[in-house]
């Protein structure tokens, strides 16, 4: 292996891109897993029995830990530079621009500690835990949820600023209020605003510490106003948070799918629009590993998009393996037939399935459509776009085909043997 290839191999195994499906998983699961262990040891380290007992074991689990976060780390920036958006800045510029970016200063946090826990003064102890303790953000990286959550929060910053500033107002009218009707009857308790705010505060969050209460029946009518506002104050940004997160997993989820859609050639010169009238179609369905999908003779009327998961499709002398993101059945969109081999769910998988009879219908209302869809199809028939089974020749690609066994696949013609006109060619 040549140092590009083993580059892109790195690439693809720390990005989860390429065909690197099963190591890219097995990495992503030992980090995560290594970032809770740290974090969890972060906070079990503080009880004094505990680091009495296994000080020396924690910290060695730390080490490893810091050492391996900083190996993941230098690896990210060597590769910086084969990130598509990158790479026109050349191999340092575009490194540079990788350092800066969120992920990675939030990588570069979690490295931190391993370098500071060898210094031996007592000033470095606080910051050592505090920053292993954020090395949970960089679950981030590795759960949609939470970059779903944070992008849901920064989109509506200026609406949780608003409504930050009416709690505000609030808890300032409570405060000033409840002080002028109780400062006579309880001047050590409330002979400020200030420290009336913190009443209001504890009131309008509807917690009620109870070390400051109103005695005067006014004080006490004022009080229960205040907290009957609490609760819709409270709810005003939890609402925003929520109706946001949910537009950003849906907007997510149209996306990925959209974006699955576009890459099917029969769909490839469609409008944006019509790709998303395609994709509002697909249903989803969920398959438990071993079950299987398609079965030979069965007819080829469905498409198959992988959102999750593994599929295998067996042929006499190969294997061929789909993971996410990829897709299969394509012609059965058009050339309806019988199915020539079996897909069987490799591991449990998440798919979103195109029937050829909604794809008929949704093109019977729009005739352009159909034009473009048939139009495609006849000219990738044309150009004589092999197929093997029920794949055509760009799922193949796709694919990772492996041989079920050495000596039969070395007497086993090519999956798409070339044909002389194209040796020629």
């Amino acid at each position: 292996m040549t140092r590009a290839e083993l580059k892109q191999t790195l690439y693809n195994i720390l990005e989860d891109t390429g065909k690197q499906r099963a190591a890219a998983r097995a990495v992503r699961e030992i980090l995560v897993f290594l970032i809770i262990i740290s974090v969890t040891l972060s906070v079990v380290e503080t009880v004094p029995a505990i680091q009495a007992s296994f000080g020396g074991i924690l910290k060695l689990v730390q080490l490893i830990t810091g050492v391996i976060f900083l190996v993941e780390y230098l690896l990210r920036l060597y590769v910086a530079d084969l990130h598509p958006p990158l790479r026109r800045y050349g191999p340092v510029f575009s490194r540079l621009r990788y350092a800066i970016h969120i992920d990675a200063m939030v990588d570069l946090i979690a490295v931190l500690p391993l370098l500071l826990v060898f210094l031996e003064a007592n000033t470095a102890v606080t910051t050592v835990v505090v920053l292993r303790l954020l090395r949970f953000l960089k679950l981030a990286r590795y759960s949609p949820a939470l970059r779903s959550l944070f992008s849901a929060v920064a989109s509506e910053r200026q609406a949780l600023m608003g409504s930050t500033v009416i709690i505000f107002g609030v808890v300032l009218l409570a405060a000033t209020v409840l002080y002028l009707v109780e400062n006579d009857v309880q001047p050590d308790k409330l002979s400020s605003i200030p420290e009336a705010m913190w009443w209001a505060l504890a009131t309008v969050t509807t917690v009620g510490y109870g070390d400051v209460v109103p005695v005067t029946n006014i004080g006490k009518v004022i009080g229960g106003v205040v907290m009957l506002m609490g609760y819709g104050l409270i709810a005003l940004p939890v609402g925003i948070i929520a109706s946001a997160f949910a537009r950003e997993i849906h907007s997510r989820d149209f996306v990925v799918t959209w974006s699955m859609v576009a890459r099917v050639p029969l769909f490839a010169d469609l409008k944006a629009t019509e790709i998303a009238d395609v994709a509002k179609l697909l249903k989803a369905q969920k398959v438990r590993a071993g079950v299987v999908i398609a079965e030979k003779g069965d007819m080829a009327d469905k498409m198959y998009f992988i959102t999750d998961g593994e599929v295998e499709i067996k042929f006499e002398a190969q294997s061929v393996y789909l993971g996410e993101g990829e897709f299969f059945g394509e012609l059965a969109l058009i050339h309806q037939r019988l199915r020539e081999t079996t897909v069987t769910a490799y591991h449990d998988c998440d798919l979103l399935v195109l029937e050829a009879f909604a794809l008929q219908q949704l093109m019977d209302r729009n005739p352009p459509l159909a034009n473009k869809i048939l139009q495609e199809a006849e000219e990738r028939a044309k150009q004589g776009h092999r197929i093997l089974g029920d794949l055509a020749e760009e799922e193949l690609a796709m694919a990772d085909v492996y041989p079920s066994d050495e000596e039969e696949a070395a007497s086993e013609p090519e999956l798409f043997p070339e044909t002389d006109g194209e040796k020629d060619r």
